[in-house]
């Protein structure tokens, strides 16, 4: 009988298919001191002017960007709008910043380092630990799915990082 690596669709320990369990990743060299880009990412507001599906990033309190402030996300994708509900999980200036999106159970995560008079920056998901049961009922019904949604995802990281570059590079 062949795994969930002979066979995309088949469902594997973390609840979702080989094809969607996957460290999603997009990177990209951007001319601008790591300071500047620091600068954009870290203010969450500012991500639905890159991000192709993140319509609004939301603090739930005041205080900043700080590890463990929590924040709403309003997604859409075509008619589909949702909510999400993230915290900062990992937060060093100008070389990290994630959080953690805890309906979906992904981590989110940009990283910065220095390339020449530019940035280098990575925009990974990592391989979820598990899959939640509001990713396991709403990828299907409303996005299609978890492997459609994963390549989406992705070409959308890239797209958020082109985005940002050209905004930074003007």
């Amino acid at each position: 009988m062949a795994g969930p690596r002979e066979c995309p669709h088949v469902l594997g320990e973390a609840g979702m298919s080989a094809a969607a369990a996957r460290e999603l990743r997009a990177e990209t060299t951007i001319a601008a001191p790591p300071a500047t880009v620091w600068a954009a990412l870290a203010d969450l507001r500012r991500m639905p002017e890159w991000s192709p599906e993140l319509l609004r990033m939301v603090p739930l309190r005041s205080g900043g960007l700080r590890l463990g402030q929590q924040y709403v996300g309003v997604n859409r994708r075509k008619a589909v709008v949702w909510p999400t509900r993230s915290v900062v999980a990992a937060l060093e200036p100008e070389r990290t910043l994630a959080w953690d999106t805890r309906s979906s159970g992904a981590r989110w995560i940009y990283e910065l380092s220095p390339e020449g008079v530019g940035t280098r920056v990575v925009h990974r998901r990592p391989v979820p630990k598990r899959i939640t049961l509001v990713s396991r009922v709403f990828a299907p019904l409303f996005l299609g799915g978890s492997d459609g949604h994963a390549d989406e995802l992705e070409q959308g990281m890239a797209q958020t990082l082109a985005r940002l570059k050209a905004a930074l590079e003007r």
